[in-house]
């Protein structure tokens, strides 16, 4: 049914806003519509989405330049305060949310109040970094007026915001990388109105996400073209929003094809601009000879565990496991394909999504060297069968194509012949995520020469555990070379996200006055800062 041109939508209407989030204000333009399904029952949800246009994107582009330069004038504590609220208001509508989440996703609602739990924690820890205000990390060169041959000037370098930032919500999750996620709750706290094209696969929840946002802006009388949500299932509109001249950079997570197409298109734009995509990862585990004669049972429970965890939808999800030939390699496979063999069949995020896994699967099944070494329960339309793989070192390391991302619960064990041969498989693993090695002491040697490899290959080394499962805290890492990442020297997750979304700035023998406070010379936000190369919380 065609729309009336800028119809208002608001909850006396429907509960769930089916347009645009644009100034604070819920509209659509034009006709073109699509809906949610709901995975468990392979229906049609009711609601009618309009994809936005490009007028729509204009509008929504000009709001947040304007917030842009709001945002500028205001204190770092303003912008903490709204994360606050946000996380607060995303809080109070935690019961609808959640509801609708379920409807959209097929998750369970345990694991989507435990991902509501940690995006609100995210936009709470970005609180708390620009409460603190240590991340912007001032450097002081201090005048040298007497120095020779040629006198120092004044030097002061701090970060400013980029500007407005184009996030893509991921499919996998739908509040934690979504509207409200990492993405957004960084790049607000850099001080950059975020608009947010919602995932198509759960814009209801995107759309009450955006409706908690919206309060949120409203309470703390924040510019309202601070936040923006724009739908649609047009792939063509993704690219319009990066290519957008007046969005300074972009976030994403999702597939290698969808991330590397948007990246192409933000380099390729006559002034390109960083684009910050999460992609593909396998994320090996290697097991080392001493944790195979350990107990198998448990270490094939607790791998089976992580294969399978969210119908293997984490971008951690571990698809490569690699180890020796040996009697433990084989009773851990055993146990391990007895794991397997009785997982239950999983609903998947979306029938494309379960497709694109059985076609996986059955391509797997078909090549050469390749055995199939168990199988979960079968289930029916868009629940994914558990699967596990076995192949030589020397068929993988000849078959580059078997080290993609199978995204679901599958994994592909590697046998190697020699501890020369299990290092050549990590010296040929492209970019990942996480590594992880099962390890005792007596395997401290090989795995000396084992790391340094994978430091070039991933962002985050583990040991003894398994990678599903992100902390959100200071020191993690998520993000590594690609294609796991466009860019490996970001994360995605955790307080260091920040840095994403701004940029250095240095000052030249400015007056005191006219000095950012972090850089002003009495300290008024009490720093730690580099003067002179020594770390100081005093004046300068």
């Amino acid at each position: 049914m065609p729309a009336s041109t800028s119809a208002a939508i608001n909850a006396e209407v429907s509960p769930i806003a089916t347009g645009q989030l644009i100034n604070g204000q819920w509209q659509h333009q034009g006709d073109q519509y699509f809906q949610a399904a709901n995975p468990a029952t392979d229906t049609l949800l009711p609601e009618r989405f309009y994809n936005a246009s490009q007028a729509e994107l204009d509008l929504a582009v000009s709001a947040a330049q304007q917030a842009f330069a709001d945002l500028a004038k205001r204190p770092a504590a303003f912008r903490a305060t709204l994360l606050a609220r946000m996380a607060q208001e995303l809080e109070q509508d935690k019961a609808q949310i959640i509801e609708r989440a379920v409807a959209e996703t097929a998750l369970a609602p345990a694991r989507i109040e435990g991902e509501l739990g940690r995006t609100c924690g995210q936009l709470r820890l970005f609180a708390n970094l620009l409460n603190d205000g240590n991340w912007q990390a001032p450097v002081i060169d201090s005048a040298l007026p007497e120095r020779q041959p040629l006198p120092r000037p004044d030097l002061r370098l701090s970060y400013v915001a980029l500007g407005p930032v184009a996030v893509y919500s991921a499919s996998n999750f739908p509040l934690a990388f979504s509207v409200a996620g990492g993405d957004s709750a960084s790049a607000l706290a850099a001080g950059c109105p975020v608009i947010v094209k919602g995932h198509p696969a759960h814009p209801g929840t995107s759309a009450l996400v955006a409706e908690s946002l919206r309060r949120a802006l409203q309470a703390e009388g924040a510019h309202p073209g601070c936040f923006a949500l724009l739908q649609s299932n047009d792939r063509h509109f993704s690219h319009a929003l990066i290519r957008h001249p007046g969005i300074a950079a972009g976030g994403f997570t999702g597939s290698v094809a969808a991330g590397r197409d948007l990246f192409n298109s933000a380099s390729q734009r006559p002034h390109p601009i960083p684009f910050y995509g999460e992609l593909g990862s396998t994320n090996p585990v290697f097991i080392l000879p001493g944790a195979l004669r350990q107990d198998e049972a448990k270490l094939a429970q607790g791998l089976a565990a992580s294969i399978t965890q969210g119908a293997g939808q984490f971008c951690t999800n571990p698809g490569l496991v690699i180890a020796l030939r040996s009697k433990g390699l084989e009773r851990l496979l055993k146990h391990l394909s007895e794991a397997i063999s009785q997982q239950s069949a999983q609903t998947m995020l979306s029938k494309r999504i379960w497709q694109s896994y059985q076609t996986r699967c059955e391509w797997l099944a078909q090549r050469p060297g390749l055995q199939l070494l168990a199988q979960g329960q079968k289930g029916g339309v868009n629940q994914a069968q558990a699967q596990l793989f076995k192949v030589s070192a020397s068929q993988w390391l000849a078959q580059p194509d078997l080290e993609e991302e199978n995204f679901g619960p599958s994994s592909l064990v590697i046998e190697c012949e020699s501890e020369t041969e299990l290092l050549a498989v990590a010296a040929r693993l492209h970019g990942h995520l996480t590594a992880t090695l099962h390890l005792q002491e007596h395997d401290h040697s090989l795995a000396a020469r084992l790391c340094p490899i994978l430091a070039n290959k991933v962002g985050r080394i583990l040991a003894n555990g398994f990678p599903t499962g992100v902390e959100v805290c200071h020191a993690m890492q998520h993000g590594g070379p690609y294609p796991a990442s466009s860019d490996s020297r970001s994360t995605s997750v955790g307080s260091r996200a920040i840095l994403r979304f701004v940029r250095p700035l240095c000052w030249q023998n400015m007056p005191d006055a006219l000095l950012p406070e972090a850089l002003q010379a009495d300290n008024p936000q009490g720093l730690v800062r580099l003067i002179d190369g020594h770390l100081s919380g005093t004046q300068a």
